[in-house]
């Protein structure tokens, strides 16, 4: 426990965890004009995950059914990269720590996009 703030190490897990969830379907909102469904965040060392659920608009949707998933992924990864100093950033300012790199991937049937950030280590100076 942390005798300053009252909160244990648990405790600021969770809210890191579920700000950057909440952080990232707020980002994908604001730049597709539709967000996730749900998201589910976790930091494991100096890797932090997001898995988000649904979020398709409604065009990629028709090209998904249209079999062209694709079509929908590679236009989804390179507007990932425009938007990727946002994701980098928001990212380092909710976990403390530099960002150094970042992938997004999504798969379809059902709808899922992944987020995977490489934190710099802890102590590491780089």
């Amino acid at each position: 426990m942390d005798q300053e703030t009252g909160t244990t190490t648990d405790d600021r897990t969770t809210s890191v965890r579920l700000a950057l969830a909440n952080s990232m379907m707020a980002i994908m909102k604001q730049h597709y004009g539709k967000g996730p469904t749900g998201a589910k965040a976790w930091v494991l060392d100096d890797y932090v995950f997001i898995a988000m659920e649904g979020g398709l608009t409604r065009n990629e949707e028709t090209l998904v059914d249209d079999g062209k998933e694709d079509l929908v992924r590679d236009y989804r990864l390179a507007f990932q990269d425009t938007i990727k100093d946002t994701m980098m950033g928001t990212v380092a300012e909710l976990t403390g720590r530099r960002v150094l790199t970042y992938h997004s991937q999504i798969v379809f049937h059902p709808a899922r996009a992944f987020e995977i950030f490489l934190l710099e280590p802890r102590g590491s100076g780089m």
